[in-house]
């Protein structure tokens, strides 16, 4: 039996000295990390679960689960727009109300229907759950607890009782996208100042948010208890969320603010998937902590203020979103863009759901929102427990 190392044998005198150990030739390395040989052009098969994006000199690797995930909930959110935009006292064939939609064509009374009546609605849904959704995802990553979001934690309720405070005071043009924005931050700074930082563990996040969300949800009272009857039923609306005659103006800061805010939280995707683990952990990653974290923080503000802004305070869009984004992505990189996508399925269906369920009357989506994401935040409190039980 040879041993890996033996003698060679026939060796000669130019050889070198006898009896000299040589090592077995080494086989080429195979697979995707083979080294390319001079004057070769190697192409390498992508790694499993990925596929290989090339260009020129460029190559990158795309996650195939995720990317098909946002394929999916993309198709799915344009079948759930076009059946919003059919549906009504008056009907339209969800295809012409697409073309009429897209392309601006169509019989007068379409075009009338769809763009003036219910397109403004629909975008409404899309941006006002994209931004939630992806607010209920950056603030899970950055307290490490999946029932953190921003209505769990306070921000919600902030930015809808500097909201109410706006509308009271001056009921139209941008105060109230402002005071939404005045409001989450001011709710995101008690909380973190109570609690020890974004980054402490376990429910006392979640715990203090709980508290500073009730200490707002009563300022907002107080104010519609002591405001004018008109300003009061003007305001009413944001305290129970609803879609219906949203203002163009906040829905377009709205849309500026998604455009602003998403892209880098996309390119940080790599390092949030750190902020999962303990600081040092981050660190000893290349992350740097606090510059992440404030990013993170200051995106989830602006996307939660400025959809309160827009639609009040939906609930369970930024809890339930994130959930069944990670379920539909898997392990990976934080699933910002499927969240943000999950929460505009989410919210376009419980708007459609709203206006047809008790049709010719209209249920509010954000009471919508609380009745079915009341079942599942038990659902989620029982199985976050069953498995953390051993």
């Amino acid at each position: 039996m040879k041993t890996p190392l033996e003698p060679r044998s026939g060796a000669s005198a130019g050889d070198g000295p006898a009896g000299a150990l040589v090592p077995p030739p080494v086989p080429p390395p195979r697979g995707p990390g083979r080294v390319r040989e001079a004057g070769t052009t190697a192409v390498d098969a992508a790694p499993p679960g990925t596929f290989r994006l090339a260009a020129g000199g460029l190559s990158l690797l795309v996650p195939r689960r995720p990317l098909l995930a946002g394929v999916l909930l993309a198709t799915v959110l344009v079948a759930v727009g076009a059946v919003g935009l059919s549906v009504g006292e008056i009907a339209v064939a969800p295809l012409d109300a697409l073309r009429a939609a897209v392309l601006g064509e169509g019989s007068p009374r379409d075009l009338l229907v769809v763009e003036e009546l219910r397109m403004p609605r629909v975008e409404a849904g899309i941006a006002v759950g994209a931004a939630l959704g992806a607010a209920g995802c950056l603030m899970q990553t950055l307290s490490g607890n999946r029932l953190a979001t921003p209505d769990t934690v306070g921000l919600n309720n902030g930015a809808t009782a500097f909201a109410v405070a706006g509308i009271v005071a001056v009921p139209t043009g941008l105060l109230p996208s402002a005071t939404a924005l005045v409001g989450a931050a001011t709710a995101a700074a008690l909380t973190l100042a109570l609690s020890g930082g974004a980054g402490q563990r376990g429910y006392r996040f979640l715990v203090v948010g709980l508290g500073v969300g009730a200490v707002f949800g009563a300022v907002t009272n107080l104010i519609l208890s002591r405001a004018e009857i008109d300003a009061a039923n003007a305001a009413f609306a944001w305290t129970v969320g609803t879609l219906n005659g949203r203002s163009q103006t906040a829905v377009t800061v709205l849309e500026a603010g998604l455009l602003v805010c998403l892209p880098p939280a996309v390119v940080l995707g790599h390092r949030l998937g750190a902020l999962r683990f303990s600081d040092a952990v981050a660190t000893s990653l290349g992350v740097r902590v606090r510059p992440v974290r404030a990013a993170v923080l200051l995106t989830s503000v602006v996307c939660a203020g400025l959809a309160v802004a827009v639609a009040g305070p939906l609930g369970m869009i930024a809890l339930a979103a994130p959930e069944a984004a990670r379920r539909l992505t898997g392990p990976g990189p934080v699933p910002v863009v499927t969240s943000a996508l999950a929460g505009a399925v989410l919210t376009l269906l419980a708007d459609l759901v709203g206006r047809t369920a008790m049709a010719p009357l209209e249920i509010p989506v954000g009471l919508v929102t609380a009745v079915v994401g009341g079942p599942y935040l038990l659902w989620l409190l029982l199985t976050t427990r069953t498995r953390r039980t051993p």
